[in-house]
């Protein structure tokens, strides 16, 4: 790889990102925000993990902007070989499909609040699959994790927690509750290998398996912890997001449980 550049390497996944690649011998281009190099340089591969998650609610318009707006600006000024714009495995919260595959239709409604996380992201992939002369490509993330300091999400929160020394919490949540969790690792390993494809279109990265909180409850008990859930709701499963394209690529994520497992007894 001869240039890459990430947007958002300040971020979870995009910190993981440039790491991998310094590791690798390059020396990725990690642009602050609103940088105008990004239109005035060659970018390569570009990674854009720039993006609102939590707080997209309470920001909406810096999420249009973000999710959206950025991309098109890229597009249509930026000059790269690859644009990556990562998504999310959430546009199929809506779906009633079982399994969720890549080229299924998504179901949006714009008078729905919640949405606007959901539209602006598929908007931003709509731009880099038909405005980029073939050169764009989506991955869509499933629950991302990692025991960090600062690592979002819900797995996270419990793994971090499990490095103090209290071995006995309560979450805010319900055993019966189910994601896809991938590591950011693996994460990594499928963005470069997208990167590397002649032509990926939209991939879910994704273990490709639900767990519920109660099987990574017993994960912990069985390494010495007690984890309560303060409530006891029993929401319908999401969508289960099929990976057989990212193995296509090569790319074999790693069972959460496993992963939560290994941690977990390096704390012993």
């Amino acid at each position: 790889m001869a240039r890459a550049t990430i947007l958002g390497a300040a971020g979870f996944v995009g910190s993981r990102l440039r790491r991998r690649l310094e590791g690798q011998g390059i020396d990725p281009f990690c642009p602050a925000k609103g940088d105008p190099a990004v239109f005035e340089e060659e970018l390569g591969v570009v990674y854009d993990c720039a993006g609102l998650t939590a707080d997209y609610a309470a920001r909406p318009f810096d999420t249009v902007e973000a999710h959206a707006t950025l991309v098109a600006r890229l597009a249509e000024k930026a000059r790269f070989d690859r644009l990556i714009v990562l998504s999310s495995t959430r546009l199929y919260d809506s779906s009633a499909a079982e399994v969720a595959r890549e080229d299924d239709p998504l179901t949006l409604n714009p008078a729905e609040p919640r949405h606007i996380y959901d539209l602006s992201k598929a908007l931003g992939e709509n731009i880099a699959l038909t405005q980029t002369s073939g050169r764009g490509a989506v991955a869509r993330l499933s629950n991302v994790f990692d025991w960090q300091a600062g690592a979002p999400g819900f797995l996270s929160e419990w793994l971090i927690r499990a490095a103090g020394a209290d071995r006995a919490f309560t979450l805010d949540s319900s055993p019966g509750v189910a994601r896809d969790y991938i590591h950011v690792d693996d994460v990594v390993d499928a963005l470069l290998a997208i990167a590397a494809a002649p032509a990926p279109g939209i991939v879910n990265v994704a273990s490709g398996e639900l767990v519920e909180n109660r099987q990574i409850a017993e994960v912990f008990a069985a390494a010495g912890w007690r984890v309560d859930f303060a409530r006891d709701a029993a929401p319908p499963a999401p969508p289960c997001a099929s990976v057989a394209k990212l193995r296509d690529l090569g790319v074999s994520p790693r069972p959460a449980l496993d992963v939560v497992r290994g941690y977990l007894e390096s704390l012993a």
